[in-house]
Order: structure tokens, then C-alpha cells, then sequence
């Protein structure tokens, strides 16, 4: 009995590592593809922000070193981008929400019982990922241009001054931000109410709570998975985005990626750029953390 004990524990023991062996050789592709292109990257990435320029060399010349001191001028040289930045892509972000937001609850739960035109309108949603980044961005510049449709309407009405414009504004390069990030965020939404039992929102009006109440006490708790999810996907590619702002801004909207492409491609400061790079990494990290603990939504961490 108790060499048959023994012999059933061996087998089960091996049977184990069988297992584990074939779970470690199916994760074996997808853990040599994030150390090639994440991990080895990111690593390169921090070498060459500690590295220092050489003096009076080659352009783009660099010696290795402990350079920490990169880190602070780049602060302090840049704090205006870096704040630009997160300006941007915040107030793009409470946009994309207050838009995004609407119409997901209009495909997901008014629209439920019609799969027809739940399916159109979410083919609308994606459908400017048909379409070049470049070129959606570039068409912002026809729509916001002095002599658009857009800017005579908002003078008619005098909610833009005779002499004002838009291109080349701060207003311009959110505004890019927004209508390119905003399937980022409806989406996500979208699958958090297309989840949600409507039989909860019948029970709050049962219980004659106001449409307003159930919406707050019932609704947004259920569906604010979607809400972080939707925010983290907008805010950011947004904070590193530097397609928007050269293109629909000016020198006075530059934001931290317009630098750190600078750095890279026409100044050939490698430490600073890659310096750049990991403060806004870093500092995307942090916020993450912070917003995702302060909604209450730990798991998705």
C-alpha cells in the first residue's frame, strides 16, 4: 500500500513537471519577443541617459559614463514641454470621455436590441483607423484653417474674435489629440456597458431612484473598469504624442515627444533624448499607479 502511495506521488510529481515544462516552452516565444523588443530596448534606453557627449567630437559622439546630472538639465531645460504634455493629454483624456462616454452608452445599451445599427455605429467608431494618422491629423488643419466652416460659424456668432484663429493654438493640437484618441477611449467603455445588467438599472427605478442617481449609484460604479481602462489608453499615447502638436501647433505647443524627436533625429544628443524618454516613462508609471488606486480599480495593474 504504501509503495503504491509512493509510486502514485512520483507519478503525479512528474506529471507536474511535465506540465510545466510545456507551459514554460508555449511562454518561451512571447517572453524572447518582450526581452528583444521591451526589455532590451528599455535597458539600451537607460545605458545612453547616463552616457555623456564628447567634447569637441563627431556629432552625435558619446562616451560611456554615470552621467546623472543628464537627468536634471533635462528637467530643467524642458519642464515647460513636460508640463505642456500632461496639460494636453489630460484635458484631451476628460474630452474623450465626456464624448466617448455618451456614445458607447448609446451603442451598448440603447441600441442593444437593434444589432443592425449597434454593428454600423461601432464600424463608425473604428472606422478612422482606416485612415493614416498623418492624414486624419493633417485634416484638422483644413477644418480649424481661418477660412474653414468651422472658424466663419464661431465668428458669426461671435464666439471668436474677428482677428483670432485656431491653427497653430493650443486649441488646435488638443483638439487633434482628442479626435484621434477618442476610439481609445469609447471602446473600452462600449465593453463595460454592453456587460451591464439592465436589470440593476430597472431596480433603481423600482426603488424610485432618479435617473440621475441610478446613473451614479449604479451605472458608472459597473462600468468604471471601462472608464480607467479607456482613460489609460488615451492619456497615454497622448502625453508622448508629438504628431499633433507639429503639425497643428507652433514652437509655444511643443510637447516633450517634439523634444525628445529633436534630440534624437536633428540634434544627435542621444543622452538627453533617452534621458527625456525615461522621465516620461517614469513619470506616465507614477500618474498610472496614482489614477488607477485612486478609482479603486487595483486589478488592472
Amino acid at each position: 500500500m504504501t509503495a503504491a502511495l509512493v509510486v502514485g506521488h512520483g507519478t503525479e510529481v512528474a506529471g507536474a513537471r511535465r506540465r510545466s515544462r510545456t507551459a514554460w516552452l508555449l511562454l518561451a516565444p512571447g517572453l524572447l519577443y518582450l526581452f528583444v523588443f521591451f526589455v532590451a530596448p528599455v535597458a539600451v534606453l537607460l545605458l545612453t541617459s547616463l552616457f555623456e557627449r564628447v567634447p569637441g567630437g563627431p556629432v552625435g559622439a558619446t562616451r560611456p559614463a554615470f552621467a546623472v546630472s543628464n537627468y536634471v538639465d533635462a528637467v530643467v531645460a524642458y519642464a515647460p514641454q513636460f508640463g505642456r504634455s500632461f496639460l494636453y493629454a489630460f484635458i484631451a483624456t476628460v474630452l474623450a470621455l465626456a464624448i466617448g462616454y455618451p456614445l458607447a452608452y448609446v451603442i451598448g445599451v440603447r441600441c442593444r436590441t437593434r444589432p443592425l445599427l449597434q454593428g454600423v455605429l461601432l464600424v463608425l467608431v473604428i472606422a478612422p483607423f482606416f485612415t493614416s494618422f498623418i492624414l486624419r491629423t493633417i485634416a484638422w488643419k483644413q477644418i480649424l484653417a481661418d477660412d474653414s466652416v468651422v472658424v466663419s460659424v464661431l465668428k458669426t456668432v461671435s464666439l471668436l474674435p474677428d482677428d483670432a484663429r485656431l491653427t497653430a493654438t493650443p486649441v488646435a493640437v488638443v483638439a487633434g489629440l482628442t479626435y484621434n484618441f477618442l476610439p481609445f477611449m469609447t471602446l473600452p467603455v462600449y465593453a463595460s456597458l454592453e456587460r451591464l445588467d439592465l436589470r440593476l438599472v430597472e431596480a433603481g427605478g423600482d426603488l424610485y431612484a432618479t435617473p440621475i442617481s441610478t446613473f451614479r449609484h449604479v451605472t458608472l460604479p459597473l462600468t468604471m473598469p471601462g472608464i480607467v481602462s479607456g482613460s489609460l489608453l488615451t492619456f497615454i499615447p497622448a502625453a508622448g504624442d508629438y504628431v499633433n502638436s507639429a503639425l497643428l501647433g507652433n514652437a509655444g505647443t511643443s510637447m516633450v515627444g517634439n523634444v525628445i524627436d529633436s534630440r534624437f533625429f536633428r540634434v544627435v544628443d542621444y543622452p538627453t533624448a533617452a534621458a527625456l524618454s525615461v522621465i516620461l516613462m517614469a513619470a506616465v508609471l507614477l500618474l498610472v499607479a496614482w489614477y488607477v488606486r485612486r478609482s479603486g480599480t487595483e486589478d488592472l495593474l
